[in-house]
């Protein structure tokens, strides 16, 4: 299976199929607003703005599951991305990135890019690459800023 083959909710809780960004470059993230990187949502905003029409598409994905950093509903967080860090890229509807209930999309990324010691996730915006053919290419850390990753990105653009 590709990225392409999930199918994801958006924030009104309505399906949205990956398949729609077929032969794009994704950065997925999960999110969460009151988090201590999210600094970050700038970095990947400014990545939309710069990549956008080279066909990036950067996803975000909130969780709630670290340290309780997105506790408000879906339309509030969309709402406070925008306002407090600018955010025009999409948001899907908050999800569990880790442990049993994780959402599939995040079981088959972390499948395919391992993390240091395991494949689970341990904080708030780690990040994953994939190629226009839907593969996971590489995987970041948290404290990897976007501007870090934008030579890989433009290796797949």
């Amino acid at each position: 299976m590709s990225v392409f083959d999930y199918k994801v909710k958006k924030s009104n809780g309505e399906d949205f199929p990956l398949s729609t960004y077929q032969g794009d470059v994704l950065l997925i993230v999960n999110t969460a607003s009151k988090c201590g990187f999210a600094n970050q949502f700038e970095g990947l905003e400014e990545l939309h703005q710069k990549y956008n029409d080279d066909g990036l598409r950067v996803l975000g994905f909130p969780s709630n599951q670290f340290m309780n950093q997105e506790p408000v509903s879906d339309d509030e967080m969309e709402q406070a991305c925008k306002v407090n860090f600018g955010v025009t890229f999409p948001l899907f509807k908050k999800i569990n990135v880790k442990g049993k209930d994780a959402d599939p999309l995040f079981k088959h990324l972390k499948e395919q890019q391992k993390g240091f010691l395991n494949e689970e996730i341990k904080w708030n915006f780690t990040k994953f690459l994939v190629d226009r053919e839907g593969n996971v290419v590489n995987r970041y850390a948290p404290k990897d800023k976007p501007k870090e990753i934008e030579d890989d990105i433009q290796n797949l653009l």
